[in-house]
């Protein structure tokens, strides 16, 4: 494992070196501009960051009227529990999760499109992404299994961002009752692409077991 994590960092950092070149900015000064992207989302969208503090003073939720987002200082993301689902809190051991999810591309204008799985319209008619999710303590790691997140970016890690949620929702089997969040992930908890490009993603997620 800890070879196979050299491997994947030496890619990353590989990764880097080549976007830098293509487009004559230092790595410094790509994630300078991926912060104030994000700032700029936060004003546009209206959106109350509170603390982790105040998070855990507010039982672990968010309020969706005021459109708190709760800023994790330490890797930069930032998340809406919408509805904290029916289930219960995983214990340590192994899940398949279905998701179904939008993700967005935050830039300096706004956002664009990247990738979705699902349809406002009619969302039950969409197949959802699959991942095997193992959590130890509250440590989790998770590899998609099918869905578009894989084709898409071609690897089947499922992004650390992705997994923040996992300790304050209650994943149930219920349609009706999903968990549903909404992130801000930095490059540095992102997507492969996001990683070596230095872009920050808007993800909408909803997470079920599956049955």
């Amino acid at each position: 494992m800890k070879k196979l994590g050299i491997l994947f960092a030496s890619v990353f950092l590989l990764g880097l070196v080549f976007q830098s070149c293509n487009n004559g900015k230092t790595y410094a000064e790509m994630k300078e501009e991926e912060r104030e992207a994000i700032k700029r989302f936060i004003e546009k969208e209206d959106i109350n960051v509170i603390s982790f503090d105040q998070f855990q003073e507010q039982d672990s939720t968010t309020n969706v009227d005021e459109n708190q987002f709760v800023l994790f200082s330490e890797t930069g993301v930032y998340m809406q529990i919408v509805e904290e689902g029916n289930g219960e809190r995983l214990k340590d051991g192994r899940y398949e999760i279905l998701a179904r999810y939008v993700e967005e591309q935050i830039t300096s204008d706004g956002t664009d499109s990247l990738s979705w799985n699902t349809d406002y319209g009619n969302p039950n008619m969409v197949y959802p992404d699959a991942m095997m999710l193992t959590k130890s303590g509250k440590s989790f790691s998770a590899t998609f299994t099918t869905g578009i997140m894989y084709n898409a970016w071609g690897t089947p890690y499922v992004p650390s961002g992705w997994l923040v949620p996992f300790n304050y929702i209650k994943v149930g089997r219920e349609i009706s009752g999903r968990s549903k969040v909404r992130l801000i992930v930095p490059h540095s908890e992102g997507q492969s692409d996001a990683s070596a490009s230095v872009y920050p993603c808007y993800y909408e997620i909803t997470y079920q077991l599956a049955r």
